[in-house]
């Protein structure tokens, strides 16, 4: 059957509109993702965000998990039972693990503890090369290394390519896992990668980062590394901090004051 420009551009829009109309109701706004700050004039904006956490302060809340019972709650990160099949977005991993070689500021105390993990929201992030999909990106307006879980086809490329361990594969239906959802926040579904996206959703609102909220020792600081009158940047400038594996040329944005 032939089909002329017109019929053919006509079909094309309703599935245009179509797709920005079913994300909206599944609870993804299109403008939000791609970092636009149009959508909600009172957003957070920065040329480059990344993160410091000062593992000090961690260390005098010994056993907190406030940061990271925030960020689950928020984004309806499912407690999987099983450890081979668990989802997480922030966690805590040990210190030897977490930076895989001596640091040039080594901390005796802290070696013996562990430290927080997750996105490292990368410079250079090896995911979103190896996507087939086009799933995960880095946005060009905040450097903020997104996920569209409507495009993932459960490939887990990105999930080998990390060198960090920051994506987790839904191997069950994550429904299932959680007690109570927050609806204004959408689940994903069982074949799907998901990870840390810096509160992208709270950023477009003009809020800071469940995890930094949530912190009752103001342990994560976050903000705009391209400033260099910001909180991180003076932190970076004035402390002996580290980032994990910088040999591997990702450029991590997520630094520890060690």
């Amino acid at each position: 059957m032939s089909m002329d420009r017109k019929s053919f551009l006509k079909i094309t829009g309703c599935a245009v509109a179509g797709a920005i109309a079913g994300n909206k109701l599944a609870g993804i706004d299109v403008e939000a993702q791609d970092g636009s700050a149009a959508a909600y004039p009172d957003a957070k904006t920065a040329k480059r965000w990344g993160m410091v956490i000062d593992t000090r302060k961690c260390l005098k809340a010994e056993g907190c998990d406030k940061c990271m019972a925030a960020c689950h709650e928020v984004h309806n990160v499912p407690e999987v039972p099983t450890k081979e099949h668990e989802v997480k977005w922030i966690w805590k991993e040990s210190y030897e693990h977490a930076f895989a070689k001596e640091t040039e500021y080594p901390n005796e105390e802290l070696e013996q503890l562990d430290v927080l993990v997750f996105c490292n929201h990368c410079d250079e992030p090896p995911c979103v090369r190896v996507c087939p999909t086009q799933a995960t990106w880095k946005r060009d307006s905040d450097g903020i290394v997104m996920m569209d879980w409507h495009r993932c086809i459960g490939c887990r490329y990105c999930v080998a390519a990390c060198p960090y361990g920051s994506r987790s594969f839904n191997w069950s239906d994550p429904r299932a896992h959680l007690d109570e959802t927050n609806l204004n926040y959408p689940t994903r579904t069982k074949g799907v990668v998901e990870k840390c996206t810096f509160c992208d959703e709270r950023l477009a609102k003009g809020l800071m980062p469940a995890c930094v909220e949530a912190c009752p020792e103001g342990a994560m600081v976050f903000g705009d590394l391209s400033d260099p009158n910001s909180e991180v940047r003076q932190l970076i400038r004035e402390q002996r901090t580290e980032r994990r594996k910088p040999e591997l040329g990702t450029k991590p944005e997520v630094f520890y004051i060690l």
